[in-house]
C-alpha cells in the first residue's frame, strides 16, 4: 500500500486518515486544536452535506462538522 497526502475533502465517506498538516490560519487553528484536531490524530470522513458543505468527520470518538473551506486546509495521510 502507498501512503498519500490529500485534503480531507478528497476522502470518500468511510475513508480514514491521519492528520498530517493543518494549514488553517493561525487565528482559527487554536479552535480546531481545542476540539482535538491535532497533527497525528486519526480521523474518519463520515459524510458530506447534500450540497457538499459542511462535512462531518469522526475524531477522538465524536463527530465534528467543518465548513468545506476549513476542511480543504486540513491534510491527511491516507492509504491508497
Amino acid at each position: 500500500m502507498t501512503t498519500i497526502r490529500l485534503p480531507v475533502t478528497q476522502l470518500h465517506p468511510g475513508a480514514r486518515g491521519v492528520v498530517a498538516e493543518i494549514k488553517v490560519a493561525h487565528e482559527n487553528r487554536g479552535r480546531l486544536m481545542e476540539m482535538g484536531l491535532l497533527v497525528g490524530t486519526p480521523i474518519e470522513l463520515v459524510r458530506f452535506a447534500p450540497l457538499g458543505d459542511p462535512l462531518e468527520i469522526k475524531v477522538r470518538g465524536y463527530h465534528l462538522t467543518l465548513r468545506r473551506h476549513e476542511a480543504e486546509q486540513i491534510w491527511v495521510s491516507a492509504e491508497s
